[in-house]
């Protein structure tokens, strides 16, 4: 919100200077284009009524063509600066009413009030799917070039998507399920961790390619709706069902993928594989799980050690204080106080974190948390989890102790929440965890194709709840 507001003020102040040149010159240029067109015309007609020759009034011509640019550049301009005034006034006229209507919508009127958006929304698709095409020859410089009025209407859609989130949660589940991905790309969505995901979506052809072409919505199962049943009569959870991504590691990716398997190596006992990249960090995770006698606490705290060991001994102390705002130690009686969060710290932390973050999940994004607040982050499609295919890796060695690690070293309470199904993963920064037994959310029993379940086979172990 705050980059977009700060382009349009930028737009404001310094697109006429910049973009004048431009403008004028082609401006000018379809003028003297028609102008001449016309000329040419009258020239001919009158060589066919007077037969003699054509000459161009060169001085005429010039001094009739400034003074009829000059006006019609003025208007055009006029038009351009209006257009702008215009979008600027969407923006901030939807910034105005979030935060007066959430003010005034204490008491009563909720589901009149939430019904009153979800029609505002359906006519801002309508006035969005209306809007002329781009590639419009009769569209100002501000609409064909920069496309301003329609990206003020989509900031204005996600600003009521977000106050509707705020106010009435499921009623926000209800219309971002009905609207996208026909009319609202997914990705455009506020938050999408219940909003289910239909299939035929053309957000991402990597993710979205599905095994069978049914036209259907994914959702995240519970303990309540599992329907495979393993040998020993215990509930699994479905595979995802959308194809593989196929992910490009960039050079620091690689960098990073390589120090965390070092560090992984180190805190697990010299555990090694043979495997290039992530296949081989996950294979010395599974081996370190599956050995006998593994606990849960254990697993957590190899994963924390290595955590540490990523971030250096300087970044954490920084964090501490300059976002979790506690205390250094400086001989007074406020040492290791906190006195934070700070209210930044959740924002900034979920845009910093997809550049270091994706050697191990893959792209991700910042969006809302689920209480509508900013400080949300959402894996498109979970790399750690499509590679491993395995619900106790996800729980032991990303979820639980991620969660720990941001609480306990770093002060910034973390709520990790893995689909399996479709492999998304919500991560919202100042949201207080659930445990995992008491999270509705976050489904028992093992993933129906896991291998470390099959190996695990005669052992009596609960590896994934």
């Amino acid at each position: 919100m705050i980059r977009l507001l700060l382009l349009y003020a930028c737009l404001l102040v310094f697109l006429p200077a910049v973009k004048i040149n431009a403008f004028v010159s082609s401006a000018t240029s379809n003028l003297l284009h028609e102008r001449t067109i016309t000329r040419t015309t009258n020239n001919n007609s009158n060589s066919n009524k007077n037969n003699c020759n054509t000459t161009p009034l060169l001085a005429s011509k010039s001094s009739n063509v400034d003074n009829l640019d000059i006006e019609t550049i003025g208007r055009r301009m006029a038009d351009e600066f209006q257009e702008l005034s215009d979008c600027a006034g969407i923006i901030f006229s939807s910034l105005f009413s979030d935060s007066k209507s959430s003010s005034s919508g204490g008491g009563g009127g909720g589901s009149s009030n939430s019904a009153a958006v979800q029609e505002a929304l359906v006519r801002l698709c309508d006035s969005l799917d209306d809007l002329p095409s781009a590639d419009s020859n009769n569209l100002l410089l501000t609409s064909k070039m920069l496309q301003l009025r329609k990206k003020a209407m989509e900031f204005q859609r996600y600003e009521l998507l977000v106050h509707l989130m705020k106010s009435d949660y499921d009623a926000y589940v209800a219309t971002a399920s009905f609207l996208s991905p026909s009319r609202i790309p997914r990705r455009m969505l506020p938050n999408v961790q219940d909003v289910p995901y239909n299939v035929n979506s053309d957000d991402d052809d990597d993710v979205i390619a599905q095994k069978s072409r049914q036209t259907t919505a994914i959702t995240q199962p519970t303990s309540t709706t599992s329907t495979n049943i393993d040998d020993q009569g215990q509930a699994l959870v479905a595979d995802c069902e959308l194809q593989d991504k196929q992910f490009k590691d960039s050079l620091l990716d690689k960098l990073l993928l390589k120090i965390f398997r070092s560090l992984v190596e180190k805190n697990t006992g010299g555990i090694q594989s043979e495997k290039p990249g992530i296949d081989g960090l996950l294979e010395q995770g599974r081996t370190f799980m599956l050995q006998e006698g593994q606990t849960p606490e254990a697993q957590h705290k190899m994963v924390a050690d290595t955590l540490k060991g990523l971030m250096t001994p300087v970044l954490p102390p920084f964090y501490r204080f300059f976002m979790s705002g506690i205390v250094p130690k400086l001989g007074t009686d406020y040492d290791g106080k906190q006195i934070g969060p700070w209210f930044y710290a959740p924002f900034l932390t979920s845009v910093v974190t997809p550049t270091f973050f994706a050697f191990l999940v893959g792209p991700s994004y910042p969006n809302r948390r689920r209480d509508g607040q900013p400080g949300g982050l959402v894996v498109e499609k979970c790399k750690f989890l499509q590679e491993s295919g395995c619900k106790g890796l996800c729980l032991h060695q990303c979820k639980l102790p991620a969660q720990q690690f941001f609480q306990n070293e770093l002060g910034l309470a973390l709520t990790v929440s893995p689909n399996f199904v479709t492999q998304e993963c919500q991560w919202s920064f100042g949201e207080e965890p659930m445990l995992p037994s008491e999270d509705p959310s976050f489904p028992k029993g093992c993933l129906v194709g896991c291998e470390s379940r099959k190996a695990m086979a005669g052992r009596v172990a609960d590896i994934c709840n």
